[in-house]
């Protein structure tokens, strides 16, 4: 089990959890986006309708669609419809449910920071899980830190 921390500096989630989205979709895997925020899923929602002109990100909020049929679907918890193995925690609220996948996307900006850590640090001593800390450099790219 993996688990990438990604501290939001530079790039907005709105940026960065399409790419990692698009990316998880085009192996054929499925993803689940998790949020309590309901304002966020509908923005979220939006998103990844439109967030270049040229693509396209099939996805269904919980609910409003065949969920098992989605290959990204937004839940206000880890309730994984879609059969997804791949989880992005996007409200910067670490979740253990988020253990049952094979890999863990932990969305957080400075708000959460401490959060995360704690997070981080409770993960250390869990067998079969692989942490991974990405932060941004200066010219805004990813870099593993940790």
């Amino acid at each position: 089990m993996q688990v990438d921390f990604y501290h939001l500096t530079a790039t907005p989630l709105d940026r960065a959890l399409p790419q990692i989205a698009a990316k998880v979709i085009s192996t054929g895997a499925r993803l689940l986006i998790v949020t309590d925020n309901e304002e966020q899923r509908r923005h979220l929602d939006r998103l990844l309708w439109q967030y270049t002109p040229d693509s396209f990100l099939p996805h269904a909020q919980l609910g409003d669609a065949d969920d098992a049929a989605q290959p990204v679907l937004i839940a206000p918890d880890v309730n994984a419809a879609n059969n997804a193995r791949h989880i992005a925690l996007v409200d910067g609220v670490w979740r253990d449910d988020a253990l049952d996948f094979d890999r863990a996307f932990h969305f957080f900006d400075d708000d959460r920071i401490r959060e995360a850590r704690l997070a981080w640090k409770a993960l250390a001593d869990r067998e079969g899980v692989e942490r991974r800390y990405w932060k941004q450099n200066e010219a805004g790219r990813w870099e593993q830190a940790a």
